[in-house]
């Protein structure tokens, strides 16, 4: 399956508030004006996130788990994968290995997120920049794709691109990845300031903004 993206331009793109979850379909995002399209702003929100959510159902029935990943992003394709290392047994490894080598998943992230006040309850609401999507989870065997995969990880959480690995120490680790089919991007930006004065919290615009979260609903 290949990666979807829409192909509204902005000046169409608002609220889908006639969108329906149909079997076999992906339902479009609601609140399409904060849909990030762009694959060089989709790299960037990847590039901010140091944590990533990864959903799986597996004998036991449904978990999530969190974790630290390395990424590769296709700005042509829209393909991201992600890069990720464990022990060589548990409960994700094993899951990955009863799916056959290709478990499904689903995964977020997010960055960039900070509460935007409001003078009444209902008008409180969170900045944010985020992913969610669907992949593939596989064990890697290639002692070269595994020692890439570690520097992938290296150098997205320490910052540290060129780091060396010896086959001792990529044989010691499992390395395991997800290769995304479908994903979306969402951003809600911070109100601007008001001028003028409106309150303890000064910004009038938070009250007239649905508290949108990073997985698409709203606060209370």
């Amino acid at each position: 399956m290949s990666v979807e993206y829409g192909k509204e331009t902005s000046a169409r793109r608002g609220r889908r508030d006639d969108a329906r979850t149909v079997a076999g379909a992906h339902r479009p995002m609601r609140r399409a004006d904060r849909e990030v399209m762009e694959p060089e702003d989709i790299a960037a929100i990847v590039d901010g996130c140091d944590i990533v959510d990864v959903a799986y159902a597996d004998a036991e029935g449904l978990t999530m788990v969190p974790l630290n990943f390395g990424y590769e992003y296709d700005h042509d394709g829209g393909r991201l994968v992600l890069w990720m290392h464990s022990a060589a047994h548990g409960r994700k490894i094993d899951a990955i290995r009863a799916a056959g080598d290709r478990l499904p998943v689903a995964f977020s992230m997010r960055t960039d997120c900070e509460i935007v006040a409001g003078r009444t309850a209902c008008g409180w609401g969170e900045s944010f920049k985020s992913i969610v999507g669907e992949g593939v989870a596989s064990i890697v065997d290639d002692l070269d794709a595994r020692r890439r995969g570690l520097q992938l990880l290296m150098a997205h959480q320490a910052h540290m691109p060129h780091v060396e690995f010896t086959d001792a120490q990529v044989r010691s680790v499992t390395v395991w990845r997800i290769e995304s089919e479908r994903l979306t991007a969402k951003v809600r930006p911070k109100p601007a300031a008001a001028h003028g004065g409106h309150g303890k919290h000064g910004d009038a615009a938070a009250d007239s903004v649905a508290g949108d979260n990073a997985a698409g609903g709203t606060t209370v």
